[in-house]
């Protein structure tokens, strides 16, 4: 009895402390409250409280930190500090706890438009061939600007289509800080189905111009059976 008890009592506890709003303060004088808990299926969600209003935004894949997203709103988390994006073309930097960030040079910055890179597309290929309803895309951002060496991979992304078909859209968020000076990002994308290559992209799609993104149209390639 004593044990169930307690462990009753560690549950509730857990619970309790998993829905904890964690006080942060922001470099333009505001002040939010998170909490950071799980979805029902147990992906981790990070909930932004205000004075009328809840926003839960789901985690998606990042290559650095911890990125949550809903629609155009983001928050980039690296331990203390969060970045958030309202969509609006505002941007706030917080530190947990009641003191802001004290680094003018952070809100003043011309990176400070936005920390990520938005890329994105479409995939697509010109056979007349209809693809089965659980085939799956991968989309993989890299840096290849080394020629003697193995491309570094930034993001790689998974999406199961569902019976969707091309042009298939696609996109990725991307660190600032992951981007060197002298990178050289290239996007490519293969298409598979229970496990066999379907198609694959054979060209270099170069996602950036003068720095800035563009919308990247990648064409696929079918792969033969001798291919695979």
């Amino acid at each position: 009895m004593k044990t169930s008890t307690l462990l009753l009592l560690l549950a509730a506890f857990s619970a309790h402390a998993a829905e904890n709003r964690l006080p942060y303060a922001c470099d333009n004088g505001s002040r939010l409250e998170i909490s950071f808990t799980a979805d029902a299926e147990g992906r981790p969600v990070a909930t932004l409280h205000f004075a009328d209003e809840a926003v839960a935004l789901p985690q998606v894949p990042t290559a650095s930190g911890v990125l949550y997203r809903r629609g155009e709103i983001r928050l980039h988390s690296k331990g203390d500090d969060v970045v958030l994006e309202d969509g609006k073309g505002n941007l706030r930097r917080c530190t947990r706890g009641a003191v802001p960030p004290s680094s003018p040079a952070a809100a003043t910055a011309p990176a400070a438009d936005s920390s990520f890179l938005e890329i994105g597309g479409t995939v697509s290929y010109l056979a007349r061939i209809a693809l089965p309803p659980d085939a799956i895309l991968t989309i993989r951002i890299q840096d290849i600007a080394r020629a003697d060496a193995p491309a570094r991979v930034l993001v790689e992304q998974r999406y199961e289509l569902n019976g969707a078909q091309v042009p298939i859209p696609f996109s990725a968020t991307i660190d600032r800080d992951l981007i060197g000076k002298r990178s050289r990002l290239s996007v490519s994308a293969r298409i598979e189905h229970r496990g066999k290559l379907r198609f694959i992209s054979d060209k270099i799609y170069s996602p950036l111009e003068d720095g800035q993104p563009v919308p990247v149209s990648i064409i696929l390639k079918p792969v033969t059976a001798k291919s695979r």
